[in-house]
């Protein structure tokens, strides 16, 4: 009988290298998924935060929208669908008819418009339930924006002939006035117990 051969090894001393060179390649090539966020410029912090202090509302300025743990859309005491929060906001936002189930609508004098009325003491407030999604409560906010933004679109092509985005500072800042992105976030609530 013969001798046993021996079986020669692999050379295994550029495999790291290569590893090392197929990792960076794949880091760089591959894109990531980027944060989601809301664009939203926070109030100043009250410099006296006495009692004394807090803002008074009436309940007919106030549009509530609730989101439960299972999604569900609440507009004041109404279920409503996702796509009937746009035309509702705008509809409150706005207050075209004057009703009194709507905001309080006062005289201002807005520079470059004039006397107008505005629903200036209008706030939306949002309040979620701890188990709501990110992705209906992004969706609620953007039809809020939108509601906004379409306001703002209208009032800008009327009296300067352009969509809002494409105006000067102080014409944006005049349909500001007119109207203010008023949005309050409240903090979430657990209704019952999660299951």
């Amino acid at each position: 009988m013969g001798k046993k051969r021996k079986m020669p090894g692999l050379n295994t001393s550029s495999t790291a290298d290569i590893s090392f060179m197929l990792l960076i390649f794949f880091l760089v090539t591959t894109s990531m998924d980027t944060d989601q966020g809301l664009s939203r410029t926070l109030p100043k912090p009250p410099e006296d935060e006495t009692k004394d202090n807090e803002i008074k509302v009436k309940e007919r300025n106030i549009l509530n929208i609730r989101i439960n743990k299972d999604n569900y859309l609440m507009i004041g005491d109404d279920y409503v669908a996702l796509d009937e929060v746009k035309p509702r906001a705008k509809e409150f936002i706005a207050n075209p008819e004057n009703r009194p189930d709507l905001p309080e609508l006062k005289q201002k004098n807005c520079k470059l418009l004039g006397e107008r009325m505005v629903t200036e003491n209008h706030v939306i407030s949002v309040q979620t339930d701890r188990g709501t999604s990110y992705g209906v409560y992004f969706q609620v906010q953007d039809q809020l924006v939108a509601a906004y933004n379409e306001l703002r679109d209208e009032l800008a092509k009327q009296e300067f002939g352009y969509k809002y985005e494409f105006l000067q500072e102080d014409q944006k800042e005049a349909i500001r006035l007119v109207y203010p992105q008023k949005i309050s976030e409240a903090e979430p609530k657990q209704y019952g117990k999660a299951q």
